[in-house]
């Protein structure tokens, strides 16, 4: 399900953001990796590629200290909320595939991932297609709990 907030805004990058919808997770996740130690630095993070404007969902980072690098991210925020698992799997997938495509254009050192609903995950895990698909387009993964708005496993590929 997506919540669409009535007004539109400006970024901070003064760029003006038109009315988007948010999967209804948008929230609890970007509250639950402030709570496992992120910075949140873009909600949503905005780039131009070309002459095209993207907004992946939230850009955070993590401050290690002068003795280590520090970590980016970048986050796109996927319920998996369509009655057809089929179409939010692809529309989840391909927008992924065409942030990290974005990304290296702009060779960012952002680290994408896909949070979803680790019940989802469970649910469709016996699914051939679903983690096939997923492996052969390396997909990173956020799992979130959405009953106790908790991160539950990070999975990088």
């Amino acid at each position: 399900m997506k919540v669409v907030y009535p007004l539109s805004i400006f970024h901070k990058k003064g760029v003006f953001l038109p009315n988007m919808a948010r999967d209804k997770i948008h929230t609890p996740v970007k509250e639950a990796l402030i709570d496992d130690g992120w910075l949140v630095t873009d909600d949503p993070l905005y780039m131009k590629v070309g002459n095209l404007p993207i907004f992946i969902d939230l850009g955070a980072e993590r401050v290690f200290g002068a003795e280590k690098d520090d970590e980016r991210i970048a986050v796109e925020v996927k319920t998996f909320g369509n009655p057809s698992f089929i179409t939010a799997l692809y529309e989840a997938v391909g927008k992924y595939v065409v942030y990290r495509k974005a990304l290296r254009l702009e060779e960012s050192d952002r680290t994408l991932y896909l949070a979803m609903p680790e019940d989802v995950y469970i649910r469709y895990s016996a699914e051939p297609l679903f983690i096939g698909t997923l492996e052969d387009e390396n997909v990173n993964l956020i799992l979130f709990e959405t009953d106790i708005e908790k991160i539950t496993k990070w999975i990088k590929r």
